[in-house]
């Protein structure tokens, strides 16, 4: 089997709306070559460049009768995998993650431990923000992203409609891993994740 023919596979048994980077599939053969690999299936409408060296396999609505939106959650998680960065959602958009809010942010924003940066993709934005390692470090995805949405919502609007909300999506072992985790975070915020794990 072809190096294309081997990448073209890998793709192919990706669910619809995933997005890669050259760098997922180093292992097929050398970046220069893979470029030339990409932009071939590109030309046939396989896969789709978000952004210098990220792609994604187009998901098809079937009410709009073409191709969705890039996943933007995704795109931000392949631009910190591909740079080797330990990333969270901040604000809005960890509120949207989690089904806290049904405004889909046109600014996708990140606390990051690289580089502030900023990417457009069409009408929406990717914002980094750089934060030193120690703020994100040691914690799951689920704590970080349940940290920052707390941040966000502040202490006068954490409801007992929110705890049971956020309960309702945190498994058993979430839990754990969130009591143990969050415990160097600001008092109230901490105070509000023991409530979470209570319920």
């Amino acid at each position: 089997m072809s190096n294309h023919e081997l990448a073209e596979k890998r793709i192919i048994d990706m669910p619809d709306g995933s997005v890669f980077t050259t760098s997922d599939f180093a292992d097929i053969t050398a970046d220069n070559n893979l470029r030339q690999i990409f932009s071939r299936l590109e030309g046939e409408g396989k896969i789709r460049r978000i952004l210098p060296g990220i792609y994604d396999k187009p998901a098809f609505s079937e009410i709009l009768q073409e191709n969705s939106a890039p996943d933007i959650n995704a795109v931000a998680e392949t631009i910190a995998r591909k740079n080797n960065w330990t990333i969270a959602p901040d604000g809005n958009t960890a509120l949207n993650l989690l089904g806290l809010s049904t405004q889909v942010p046109a600014k996708w924003e990140y606390l990051s431990s690289g580089d502030s940066k900023s990417y457009q993709i069409d009408n929406r934005s990717i914002n980094f923000i750089h934060r030193a390692d120690r703020e994100l470090n040691g914690m799951s995805r689920k704590t970080m992203l349940i940290i920052q949405a707390i941040k966000a919502l502040g202490p006068k609007h954490v409801s007992k409609d929110i705890i049971e909300q956020l309960a309702g999506k945190t498994s058993v072992a979430e839990k754990e891993k969130l009591l143990a985790e969050a415990k160097p975070t600001t008092n109230w915020i901490y105070e509000v994740i023991k409530k979470i794990c209570e319920v």
